[in-house]
């Protein structure tokens, strides 16, 4: 076997017989970007996947403590010019979404009265959920999201995704709106707080270690309830926006 006849495939097995042979995931994961700068220099970087999840080996998560929380800029927000890229932040904040599924959201199909539902198209990995409509905030957003799109999605209809991301991107940079993705950090510690009735860790809160038993149940049960809303699929991932 030479380069050129290396597949897909290969790279599998061979990830798999590191994953057998039980070694540590930092060093698969060092294993793999060897591979994909090697398939670099030889033209054959479609081989390799882009995301190590492909393979079962997880990225890494650092939980920190340190909030990444932002809020939205009322002054900020007016001054962007385009009525649909308003209303993704707004919705990127009420109900932490990420950027992608606020662009792509389509009131009439996500409003189901007590709750959103969210296209398995619209979200990372495909994975559809849906998340509660809690309070006339979120209500009142929704609203005005329906009354702006119509029948359609917070694209405008002479547009595709990548324009309007493009748009999104231009319009937020120029006003000074930046790292969006902190609204959805927000969203996940005030949820918390409601659920448990305590700061997040993130938030100067108790740590885990500092509860009691009883309030160990409550943090676990926010944190599968928060994993959920946000669209995770480890809880491991959701200890970056609450501390742990």
């Amino acid at each position: 076997m030479n380069a050129n006849s290396l597949k897909p495939k290969h790279v599998d097995a061979l990830i798999a017989r590191y994953l057998n042979e039980g070694l540590a995931e930092g060093t698969i994961k060092n294993r793999l970007s060897a591979l994909r700068w090697w398939a670099e220099k030889v033209g054959k970087l479609n081989i390799i996947a882009k995301d190590n999840a492909h393979y079962g080996v997880e990225s890494r998560v650092f939980v920190t403590n340190v909030s990444k929380a932002c809020d939205l800029d009322r002054e900020l927000l007016n001054k962007i010019t385009c009525d649909h890229v308003r209303m993704s932040l707004e919705l990127q904040k009420a109900f932490g979404l990420r950027r992608e599924e606020a662009i792509k959201f389509i009131p009439e199909y996500a409003d189901q009265g007590n709750y959103i539902r969210l296209k398995p198209t619209w979200c990372k990995g495909g994975r559809e959920r849906t998340i509660p409509i809690r309070n006339e905030e979120q209500r009142e957003v929704l609203n005005r999201a329906r009354l702006l799109a119509g029948r359609g999605s917070l694209i405008p209809s002479h547009l595709m995704y990548v324009d309007q991301m493009r748009i999104y991107e231009a319009e937020t940079n120029k006003v000074g709106l930046h790292k969006m993705h902190g609204l959805r950090h927000r969203y996940a510690q005030e949820r918390y707080q409601e659920l448990t009735g305590w700061l997040a860790p993130a938030c100067g809160g108790p740590t885990r270690d500092e509860l009691s038993e009883d309030n160990k149940l409550d943090d676990a049960v926010a944190r599968v309830a928060i994993t959920q809303e946000l669209g995770h699929g480890r809880e491991q991932v959701t200890a970056v926006y609450l501390g742990r």
